[in-house]
C-alpha cells in the first residue's frame, strides 16, 4: 500500500508543477494586461508599473521567479489591482468562508445522497424507491442559480425566517441557505450513482451467498454490499468536494458571502492576473490532492487496484 501511495505522489508533484507553468504561460498569452484598462496610461507610467511588478523581464525569468516564490515560500505575489493587498491575503480572506459552507454542503450532499441511493436500491420498485428517485430528480432540475433565489423568496421575503445574505462570521442562520443551494444538485447526482451501483452489487453472487447463509439483511447491506457499491460514488466525490469547497460564484454573489468564487470572477473582470493565477493553482492543487485521496481509498476498498 505504501509503494502505491508513493507512486501516486510521484505523479502528483510533477503534475502540479506542470499546472503552474501552463497556467502562467496561458495567462501571459492572453491579450491585454492588468494595466491596459479603459483609460490608456502614459507610456512612462506604464513602464514604471511593469518594472515594479517585474513584467518588463523576459517571460522565462518571470516564470522562474513565480514558480520559485510558490515552491519556496508559497507566495503568489502582489495583486495588480488592489495595491495594498497580496494574493495570499485575498485567498486567506475568501477561502475560509468558502471552505466552511462548502464543507457543510458536501457533508449534506454525501450523507443524504448515499442514504437516498441505498434506500432506493434496497426498496427497489417500492414507494420508497419512487420517492427517493423523485427527490433526486427534483433536486437535479433545480441547480444553485435557480435554488438560491427560490430560497431567498421563500425563507426571507415570505416567511422572514432567515437573512437573505451576508456572512457575519459564519453564524448558523447565514449558513443554511448557501448550504442548501450548493448541495441539492450534487445530492441528486450522488443518490443516482449510489442507487445504480447498489442495484448492481445486490445482484452479485457474493450477496446471494451471504443471504443463503442466513445473514441478517442489515448485515448483508452494510458489510457486504455497501463497500463495493461506494467505488463509483467515491470517484465522483473527489472532484465534487473540490468544486464545493472552492466555492460557487452563484452562491457568493447571490448570498454575498464574500467567498473566493466572487474574488475569482472579479479578478477576471479586472484583469488581475495574479489573483486569477493564485485561485487557479489553488483549485488545481486541491483537485490533485483529493484525486490522490480518492485513488488511495479505491486501493483500500478494492485491493486489486494496487496491482
Amino acid at each position: 500500500m505504501l509503494s502505491y501511495v508513493l507512486r501516486r505522489l510521484a505523479i502528483a508533484v510533477p503534475t502540479l508543477l506542470l499546472l503552474i507553468i501552463l497556467s502562467f504561460l496561458l495567462m501571459h498569452a492572453a491579450p491585454g494586461g492588468p494595466f491596459t484598462q479603459e483609460h490608456e496610461l502614459p507610456p512612462a507610467v506604464l513602464d514604471n508599473l511593469n518594472a515594479k511588478y517585474g513584467l518588463d523581464q523576459p517571460l522565462w525569468q518571470q516564470m522562474a521567479s513565480y514558480v520559485w516564490g510558490i515552491v519556496a515560500h508559497f507566495d503568489f505575489g502582489p495583486s495588480f489591482v488592489y495595491k495594498d493587498r497580496t494574493v495570499n491575503e485575498i485567498i486567506a480572506q475568501g477561502f475560509p468562508v468558502t471552505l466552511t459552507y462548502g464543507l457543510l454542503a458536501f457533508m449534506v450532499a454525501a450523507l443524504a445522497g448515499i442514504a437516498l441511493g441505498v434506500i432506493a436500491a434496497v426498496k427497489h420498485n417500492s414507494w420508497l424507491d419512487y420517492l427517493a428517485v423523485g427527490i433526486s430528480i427534483g433536486a437535479q432540475v433545480l441547480p444553485n442559480f435557480v435554488m438560491a433565489p427560490i430560497l431567498i423568496l421563500v425563507f426571507t421575503l415570505w416567511l422572514g425566517w432567515l437573512p437573505g445574505g451576508g456572512w457575519e462570521g459564519g453564524q448558523w442562520q447565514y449558513l443554511i441557505m448557501p448550504v442548501i443551494a450548493l448541495s441539492t444538485s450534487f445530492l441528486a447526482s450522488i443518490a443516482r450513482i449510489t442507487r445504480s451501483s447498489m442495484l448492481e452489487v445486490l445482484n452479485a453472487n457474493h450477496i446471494r451467498t451471504a443471504r443463503a447463509k442466513g445473514l441478517p439483511e442489515r448485515q448483508v447491506i452494510l458489510r457486504h454490499a455497501l463497500k463495493p457499491a461506494l467505488l463509483p460514488v467515491i470517484s465522483y466525490l473527489g472532484p465534487t468536494f473540490v468544486v464545493m469547497i472552492t466555492g460557487s460564484v452563484v452562491v457568493d454573489v447571490i448570498f454575498s458571502t464574500g467567498g473566493i468564487g466572487k474574488a475569482f470572477v472579479d479578478s477576471a473582470l479586472n484583469r488581475d492576473y495574479a489573483v486569477m493565477l493564485g485561485v487557479t493553482i489553488l483549485v488545481g492543487a486541491l483537485t490533485i490532492l483529493f484525486n490522490l485521496i480518492v485513488d488511495i481509498l479505491y486501493a483500500w476498498i478494492d485491493p486489486k487496484i494496487r496491482l
